[in-house]
C-alpha cells in the first residue's frame, strides 16, 4: 500500500500572514486568497491535484502539540488503513480524523515530535 503520495501542504507561522501572502504576490508570482496560494498540477494519471501554502498566525494553535513553526501536509491514498497501520507502529496520533467534502484529515508526531498533517483528499471537488 502506498503512504504519501505527495505533499498537500506547507503550513508556517508569521507575524502578519496578510504581508508575507502580499510580499510572495509581489516578489514571486504566487496567486494568493485568504488561505495563502493554491499550486495546481496533475499525477502521473493526469487527474488535476493541489498543494496549499499557507501563512498562519505566530500564535495560532493549529500546530499543537509541536512547537515549530511549521507543518507539513502529506497527500495519502487511503488515510483510513494507513491510520491503522501508523497505530500498530506506535506512531502518536493527534486528535480524531476529520472529513470535510474536500477530503479526510488526521494528524500524527514524527520522531522528534513534529506534527504532520495527512490528507486523503477529494482532488475531483477542485474541478
Amino acid at each position: 500500500m502506498k503512504r504519501v503520495t505527495g505533499i498537500g501542504g506547507v503550513f508556517f507561522k508569521s507575524k502578519d500572514p496578510q504581508k508575507s501572502k502580499e510580499w510572495y504576490q509581489k516578489h514571486l508570482g504566487f496567486n494568493t486568497d485568504e488561505w495563502g496560494a493554491t499550486f495546481w498540477w496533475k499525477n502521473k494519471e493526469g487527474a488535476d491535484c493541489s498543494t496549499q501554502w499557507s501563512p498562519f498566525k505566530d500564535d495560532t494553535s493549529y500546530f499543537e502539540p509541536s512547537k515549530k513553526d511549521f507543518m507539513f501536509n502529506y497527500r495519502v491514498e487511503n488515510l483510513e488503513l494507513l491510520l491503522n497501520m501508523l497505530r500498530l507502529e506506535g506512531v502518536e496520533i493527534v486528535g480524531k480524523m476529520e472529513e470535510y467534502d474536500y477530503g479526510k484529515f488526521a494528524w500524527i508526531l514524527d520522531n522528534e515530535g513534529n506534527k504532520i498533517e495527512l490528507w486523503e483528499p477529494k482532488d475531483q471537488v477542485f474541478k
